[in-house]
């Protein structure tokens, strides 16, 4: 993002540049780790704060009536009922508002395929072969992507942006705090760990099956296809950790096998697009073959037939409340997948797949919510909310640091004008490690990326 554009200074409450807005742009030149394309991100100024006489829920199933919160330095210091307020902190009467950790989506796209919707922005799925283990998605990212602002007022915290779903094996994911920043470096979220992902079912085969004499075609095809990726993966990996033994030659350094060894040593968590049960079973025994785990299926429409199965892997479940029938492969879904997923003991996760849907995941779990309730299931909002913090850092591999307000945690919080579970509901304030990223009542606080400097009207006019 371009800082020197004095033209819009007199309307800067309104129109800034998000790194001018928020001084700060969540780059840290002189960031710690040294791996390649390493994070620089850096938390934004913070204050001390006290938010208290809330309805606070606290994303581990615990409701507090009134709740109170303390961040001191960006973390969270106390959750309780009534907590005392240090000298020269700011206090914020939350009365008849609700607060919870910020939300975590586990499947999204935004950066890669960037709004405006485009071609130009069509940078998701790397079609060149069907197994793609080399590409990175941070690669693709667009950090000025409007998504990742229109995501933030929804309450959104930190996403993780995966590959398209066209290939056997897509290529790496990527964990983002949802700050504004330059670059991607500025947004990738400390410590955590890559993911792989893959896809099951129709997309693979079909988009292969089209182009003639290129495999896979079939179902059959796909599993063959990851079965001898995983072959080489296991004799590559076998070589390096010789060689790292003194006992042999290092084989010339290879991306896609690199990535994927690094799942087979569990360094790398496998995210995997897979919609039928029968589907997902052979998958996980796919993984019980070659020695890995899968972390999550996404969209996985009929986990609730091996809800069992997934408890047993420990295998989480990302879902959609109600999306359905768009394929045949989506056809057998239904309304309580999440909450017998649930139920079942396994981790359930709301998740999106949407630049639309991202901005309102807490009325997606209310959607789950309500089906579980009608069905007789008495799932409560507290529990609910769950599905869209505390599990989805799980399966993200940063629930030790983020998804629920407990004392020593990030405060990645949001401030709600009324239940979460609503559908009239509002995030007020949204703040990342302790930082007021979003505030719906200050202009100043509402960042726009640079590029959306110039396109917004207003009811002055074309700005």
């Amino acid at each position: 993002m371009r800082l020197n554009r004095p033209a819009f200074l007199p309307r800067a409450a309104a129109l800034v540049a998000a790194c001018l807005v928020l001084a700060a742009c969540g780059d840290n030149e002189g960031g710690e780790e040294t791996a390649a394309f390493a994070s620089t991100y850096a938390p934004l100024k913070s204050q001390t704060t006290l938010i208290e006489n809330a309805v606070v829920m606290t994303g581990t199933g615990e409701r507090i009536e009134p709740g109170a919160i303390l961040i001191i330095d960006g973390r969270i210091e106390a959750v309780g009922s009534r907590l005392r307020a240090p000298r020269g902190a700011q206090v914020i009467d939350a009365q008849g508002r609700y607060v919870t950790p910020g939300i975590i989506d586990v499947h999204s796209h935004l950066g890669v395929y960037a709004s405006p919707g485009v071609s130009a922005h069509s940078d998701g799925n790397e079609m060149s072969d069907p197994v793609t283990a080399e590409v990175w998605a941070e690669h693709s990212v667009w950090p000025q992507d409007p998504g990742f602002n229109a995501a933030r007022a929804g309450g959104v915290t930190s996403l993780l942006v995966l590959p398209g779903s066209a290939n056997l094996i897509g290529g790496r994911t990527v964990t983002l705090k949802n700050v504004p920043s330059r670059t991607m470096q500025g947004m990738k979220f400390p410590g955590a760990p890559y993911g792989l992902k893959m896809a099951c079912g129709e997309n693979p085969k079909r988009v292969y099956g089209d182009m003639k004499g290129r495999a896979p075609g079939t179902r059959m095809g796909n599993v063959a296809g990851y079965r001898n990726a995983w072959i080489k993966a296991e004799a590559y990996r076998k070589k390096v950790d010789a060689a790292a033994a003194g006992e042999g030659e290092a084989p010339e350094r290879d991306l896609k096998l690199e990535t994927l060894a690094g799942v087979l040593r569990g360094d790398i968590l496998v995210h995997n697009h897979c919609y039928r049960a029968d589907e997902m079973a052979v998958m996980l025994d796919i993984a019980t073959e070659f020695g890995y785990k899968v972390t999550a299926f996404h969209h996985a429409i009929e986990s609730y037939k091996i809800a069992d199965l997934l408890a047993e892997a420990g295998t989480c479940s990302a879902m959609w409340a109600d999306w359905w029938g768009f394929k045949m492969e989506a056809f057998d879904s239904i309304r309580e997948n999440i909450a017998l997923v649930d139920a079942a003991g396994a981790c359930a996760i709301v998740h999106s797949d949407s630049s639309i849907g991202i901005q309102r995941l807490n009325q997606e779990a209310a959607k789950a919510m309500a089906a579980a309730n009608r069905a007789g299931m008495n799932v409560a909002p507290e529990h609910a909310l769950t599905w869209i913090t505390r599990n989805a850092a799980r399966a993200l591999g940063i629930e030790d640091e983020t998804g629920t307000l407990e004392s020593g945690k990030a405060a990645d919080v949001v401030i709600w004008d009324r239940d979460p579970f609503s559908v009239y509901a509002r995030a007020q304030q949204v703040y990342i490690d302790g930082a007021l990223v979003y505030d719906r009542d200050d202009p100043a606080r509402q960042p726009v990326s640079d590029f959306e400097l110039g396109l917004r009207v207003s009811s002055g006019g074309a700005q």
